[in-house]
């Protein structure tokens, strides 16, 4: 019985990053043995241990059959003549199927360590393609290794495997889970261009692949199509380093550009209206959490009355913060500015720009929290009345600031 460290704590050790877990790999051992040596049995799937002491997972080696379409369409076998090579081949790039020995040796038998120094994602083997959720993983380490390419060979593999349908086979929880953790890696904008460059963007997220080709609105930045922009906005959440419910509002945002006529490009009039109804039905579909979903349908409804801030009389002012009931949920209305901060950084020579609006809504937010609701209500008669009267004591308030 040996054991090995595999997989991303090795790839990451190699490129000098921190290292907070580590998987392991046990070759020559029976489930049995490994239960006498105290190790504690967690997996479902296939045989995978705790360590008594370290709690760091420990599979056996093993094959797997693929035997239907889909992620989970798989046979797994484990047994003592299971190789280390047995197993790495089945993984799913190069860089992710390296293991160090007991020693430190350096076990490569797939070249993971010259695609590391070469900055190349490449598959181990045709078994890549058997399994759709490698193209979401892929993506998704491209949005995290920036500086990375995809090997022209691996990129044609994913072509097929589109071209064949395994992709529609992914569960929606599966693509939102790894949708969500690649929008909150270093450059998001890289897992939506691999996914985009396959044509699986199209399969999994159909609303926002007819974004490419859309022209911007002439008084924006006519240069850059609209999914260009909404790869620039999600790279300044994430540039930012704003949570997911923001990042996940950037990249919807502009939805409804997608459903406007050509006749009437390069305006995009209404798309907001059109952008909530995409927004709910891609949440709906990918089952994504209540948190994200709300913040999403406030940012495509409301950023194009927010990025006129400077314009609005005090009653639209306050009527914005009641309608994306910001009294109660202060938080999230910053969260909103901030989503809408995005979309300003990211049109080309914005980047630096300081977003106007963000700070007069904040002051707005602050005068209308100011005002004492409860002291209104029992200063009135008729409780009918009650609303009107909060409503214009806002707006009292806000007019105080000298805006109209």
């Amino acid at each position: 019985m040996r054991s090995y460290v595999v997989g991303g704590a090795v790839r990451d050790e190699l490129l000098g990053l921190p290292v907070s877990d580590r998987d392991h790999v046990v070759v020559g051992a029976t489930p049995e043995q490994m239960a006498a040596q105290g190790f504690r049995p967690v997996g479902r799937d296939f045989p995978v241990f705790l360590h008594p002491q370290t709690n760091e997972e420990y599979a056996l080696a093993r094959t797997e059959r693929k035997t239907a379409p889909g992620y989970a369409g798989f046979v797994f076998h484990t047994s003592p003549s299971v190789t280390l090579e047995d197993d790495l081949v089945r993984r799913d790039l190069t860089i992710n199927a390296m293991a160090r020995d007991e020693d430190g040796t350096l076990i490569d038998p797939y070249g993971g360590r010259r695609d590391l120094a070469a900055r190349v994602l490449r598959h181990v083997s045709p078994a890549f393609a058997e399994d759709p959720v490698r193209i979401l993983r892929l993506a998704r380490f491209a949005a995290r290794f920036a500086d990375f390419t995809v090997a022209p060979e691996t990129l044609d593999l994913m072509h097929t495997m589109v071209a064949a349908g395994e992709v529609d086979a992914l569960v929606p929880e599966r693509v939102w889970q790894e949708i969500a953790r690649g929008l909150m890696e270093a450059r998001p904008s890289r897992m939506l261009e691999v996914l985009w460059s396959c044509g699986a963007l199209a399969r999994i997220l159909p609303e926002l692949d007819r974004l490419f080709g859309v022209p911007q609105p002439a008084q924006h930045h006519p240069e850059i199509d609209t999914g260009v922009h909404v790869l620039l906005v999600v790279d300044a959440a994430a540039a930012r380093r704003f949570g997911l419910p923001v990042r996940f509002a950037a990249l919807m945002h502009d939805l409804g550009k997608g459903l406007t006529d050509r006749e009437e490009w390069p305006h995009h009039h209404g798309h907001e209206d059109r952008g909530v109804e995409l927004v709910h039905a891609v949440c709906a579909r990918l089952k994504v959490p209540a948190e994200c979903r709300d913040l999403a349908v406030l940012a495509a409804r409301e950023h194009g009355v927010i990025h006129r801030a400077a314009e609005l009389k005090a009653a639209t002012a306050v009527k914005l913060v009641e309608r994306c009931d910001g009294l109660r949920r202060p938080e999230r209305f910053v969260e909103l500015l901030d989503a809408c901060a995005c979309d300003f950084h990211g049109r080309p020579g914005n980047e630096a720009r300081d977003y106007a609006p963000r700070e007069i809504l904040l002051v707005v937010l602050g005068a209308v929290r100011e005002v004492d609701a409860g002291a209104i209500a029992r200063g009135v008669a008729e409780p009918a009345q009650i609303p009107a009267r909060v409503h214009e004591a806002r707006v009292a308030a806000v007019k105080a600031l000298g805006r109209e």
